[in-house]
């Protein structure tokens, strides 16, 4: 096993290929792995790095991959169909597994495995990229700075940026299905954009949010214990108005025709930026905490575009865990390594608004 190893599983999708790109930053180097020899082969090529081709039901094939390296990197969504199998192999092998996951059914599947986890010795971290890493982190950093709130709102932006594939094709799966908050440390079904309001992310945008189920309504709560919790993202108003009327049609977008139309049209887009218009991009992160008393702070922080970050975070938090800075069972980013695990990537900056 060589020490500086990792298995990045996913690694010919478009975030995959810019971790596989960007590991040598960190002195690491990927295992290239996926199902697909004909996407594997010319990357691992190009970049001179070594990789196996395997299906996630494959199981002998993956716990052999697994036995070369301490920790996987795991990016082939979605990981509503592949996270399980991944994190079975991961206790049976004694390998930490990391993720690019947004889905918050997802965390909460993977959460169920930490007392597992911890008897194996094994870290479990889903969302150690753009989801949720800076704003898990902001979350903490709140809770610090008012250690008595209750309530806790995140939102985040893209400008330049906009969804991933993988996360395009999560919310094609949760079309028509009812969003989430947090309410009394309880996860309460709500209307997706049942709530809206505009946002100053600093730097003169201020940019009108809706609440969805982001990643942070799971998470958010573990690693500060804050009972309420509502995330955003920025919508046209004109997206928002029509959720309104969402009830009506619903039904019709849960069927399997109106998803598979969405789906295609996604997969016939690009996977990604191309270089010049990721380095162009950005990303917003707003958070605000308030306590029964009507005491109130904010804050908020800038970085690079949401692919990068999620390339430079997971990278981070591999070299850590390679290095034996890691805790067993579930974790969630600020909860293994404090408020200050995003200031380590390269061009955030954060700042206390109130």
């Amino acid at each position: 096993m060589q020490q500086d190893q990792f298995l990045l599983y996913g690694a010919n999708g478009y975030t995959g290929e810019l971790i596989a790109r960007f590991a040598s930053e960190y002195n690491l180097q990927p295992i290239l792995a996926g199902r697909r020899k004909e996407a594997l082969k010319p990357l691992a090529e190009k970049l001179n790095l070594p990789y196996k081709v395997f299906d996630l039901n494959d199981t002998s094939a993956l716990e052999a991959a697994l036995k070369l390296v301490k920790v996987v990197v795991h990016c082939a969504g979605p990981f509503d169909h592949t996270a399980k199998p991944m994190a079975d192999a991961c206790l049976k092998t004694g390998v930490h597994y990391l993720d690019i996951n947004g889905d918050m059914d997802v965390y909460e599947l993977l959460y169920s495995y930490d007392e597992a986890a911890k008897k194996a010795g094994v870290m479990i971290m889903s969302g150690a990229g753009f989801d949720v890493v800076p704003t898990d982190c902001t979350a903490l950093f709140l809770k610090k700075l008012l250690p008595s709130a209750t309530s806790l709102k995140l939102a985040f932006a893209t400008p330049g940026g906009g969804l991933s594939h993988g996360t395009a094709t999560t919310t094609v799966q949760k079309l028509g299905e009812p969003g989430a908050v947090r309410k009394d440390g309880k996860l309460t079904a709500v209307p997706i954009g049942h709530k809206g309001m505009k946002v100053d992310f600093g730097g003169g945008q201020k940019l009108f949010v809706m609440s969805l189920p982001w990643g942070d309504v799971f998470t958010a709560y573990l690693t500060t214990g804050i009972p309420n919790i509502e995330s955003y993202t920025v919508v046209p108003a004109a997206a928002y108005g029509l959720l309104k009327f969402q009830f009506l049609f619903n039904w019709l977008l849960r069927t399997s025709l109106v998803r598979g139309i969405v789906k295609k049209k996604i997969d016939k887009s690009p996977a990604g930026l191309d270089d010049i218009k990721r380095q162009k991009a950005t990303s917003l992160v707003w958070g605000e905490v308030t306590d029964n008393a009507g005491n109130k702070r904010t804050a908020r922080l800038s970085g690079p575009d949401a692919y990068t970050f999620t390339a430079y975070c997971t990278l981070l938090i591999a070299r850590k865990v390679i290095d034996g800075n890691f805790k067993p069972g579930y974790q969630t980013p600020a909860g293994a390594y404090g408020e200050d695990l995003v200031m380590e990537i390269s061009g955030v900056k954060r700042e206390i608004v109130n």
